[in-house]
């Protein structure tokens, strides 16, 4: 299959697809909450673990520049994560629990420049109590604030169907 014929169908018709409810969008935040926090830990752990077992004193948790290197550090544990997803199929895993699905406007999958836009504009669109996200109900095309500023869109994905083994009789 040459490339054209590939891009071409992984382009979305995106007048056919359905709408991605606040619910779920809410829902697939929620479970990739859970997920981070894990991730958050172990990537604290397998930091401050040698630190302390190297150093002659304990991570000094107070100091300012020790502390934001290690917001800085998680950031972008962060950042990778979604990055990583949306830029290999498109859902991260709590995306895809919910069947939510992140794609150009255009319809094409994201490129890393892509991804790291629409990461950056999330942040500012989540801190004022979240309004950038509940603009998506009354957006007229339903986006949220990062959704628009980063040329961005959630889709509701195809539910997987089972494949069921053809049944032979004896």
């Amino acid at each position: 299959m040459d490339p054209t014929q590939r891009d071409h169908q992984q382009n979305i018709d995106l007048p056919a697809v359905q709408i991605v409810s606040l619910w779920r969008r809410l829902g697939a935040l929620l479970y990739d909450g859970i997920l981070l926090s894990a991730l958050l830990l172990l990537a604290t752990a397998c930091l401050i673990i040698p630190y302390d077992l190297l150093a002659t004193r304990p991570y000094p948790h107070t100091d300012w520049l020790y502390r934001t290197l290690l917001q800085a550090y998680l950031l972008a544990v962060i950042a990778g994560f979604y990055v990583y997803f949306w830029t290999h199929g498109g859902q991260t895993l709590g995306m895809r629990s919910w069947r939510v699905r992140v794609v150009r406007a255009d319809g094409g999958p994201l490129s890393a420049a892509d991804a790291l836009r629409r990461f950056a504009w999330a942040a500012p669109s989540l801190l004022p109590l979240g309004l950038g996200l509940w603009w998506c109900l009354i957006d007229r095309e339903h986006l949220a604030w990062h959704d628009r500023a980063s040329g961005t869109r959630l889709l509701l994905a195809r539910p997987k169907t089972a494949i069921h083994p053809l049944t032979t009789e004896h």
